[in-house]
């Protein structure tokens, strides 16, 4: 059986070399963590914070966050021009000659032509030069105001929505000008719709001539998404565009009370 003495002795020289072991481990720990924070560029008796992940995401901007959480108008709005663009694209069938019914794009822009205002115009100047009774220059007259009055809002609206052609369309059509190269709302459409009213509302007309007036502004309004000319949405808005520009004639009807001048020439 060991000593006293001799037990006292061996625990002293365990506890130092326990000791002066630990104290080794430390040291190279401090070595190591001086170097690695040495060559981080930060003093070695600094402080080392740990981030969270979370704390230190940055607030994302208001227009990432809307992209990231659309409206549910956003996402209708966005369907819809998706549709759009497709249903365009499909019924685009006259828009080149090697289309499905290419065969049909003269006859497509013979009718488109009976849209233009051009014609429209001539005629109705001519008619009104040759009418020699006070009611038909009134009506001429009026149909005049109404087509230059939608040459007018159309040209507006093209010029602030700037909604370029379909990709579809070859740029062909007859006698355009600068803001013919935007698509909304379809021109054609519109005074299709108004000229159609117009007619039916002020001209002694049969019932067959009828049937065909409400058919051509039908047929010149198809022809636009036909011959790749406008989106269906262009056709749409601009036909009840043209249906609501006949109020406005009809509200601001020239009269020979008002314009004494032009029906005296």
């Amino acid at each position: 059986m060991p000593s006293p003495r001799t037990a006292r002795a061996a625990n002293a020289s365990s506890s130092t070399s326990t000791g002066k072991f630990e104290f080794m481990s430390l040291l190279t720990n401090r070595v190591n963590a001086s170097e690695a924070a040495s060559s981080r560029g930060r003093a070695p008796d600094s402080p080392v914070h740990w981030k969270d992940s979370t704390s230190s995401q940055q607030p994302l901007p208001e227009e990432d966050c809307m992209k990231l959480n659309p409206s549910f108008l956003g996402i209708a709005l966005r369907s819809l021009l998706a549709v759009d663009l497709w249903l365009s694209k499909k019924m685009g069938v006259c828009a080149r000659e090697e289309s499905s019914w290419g065969s049909a794009r003269p006859l497509m822009k013979l009718i488109e032509i009976t849209g233009h205002g051009i014609p429209w115009i001539s005629i109705s100047l001519y008619c009104f030069y040759k009418s020699d009774s006070s009611a038909g220059r009134e009506v001429i007259l009026n149909l005049l105001f109404a087509l230059l009055l939608d040459l007018v809002l159309v040209g507006i609206v093209k010029g602030l929505v700037r909604r370029r052609r379909p990709s579809q369309n070859h740029m062909d059509m007859f006698a355009t000008f600068s803001v013919d190269k935007y698509s909304f709302p379809s021109g054609h459409a519109t005074r299709a719709a108004m000229a159609s009213r117009f007619m039916l509302k002020h001209l002694v007309l049969a019932t067959p001539v009828r049937i065909l007036v409400m058919l051509w502004a039908v047929l010149v309004s198809l022809s636009r998404v036909m011959l790749g000319r406008h989106n269906v949405t262009d056709v749409v808005f601009g036909f009840f565009m043209g249906y609501m520009q006949y109020s406005l004639v009809e509200y601001f009807w020239l009269s020979p009370n008002t314009m004494p001048t032009l029906f005296k020439m």
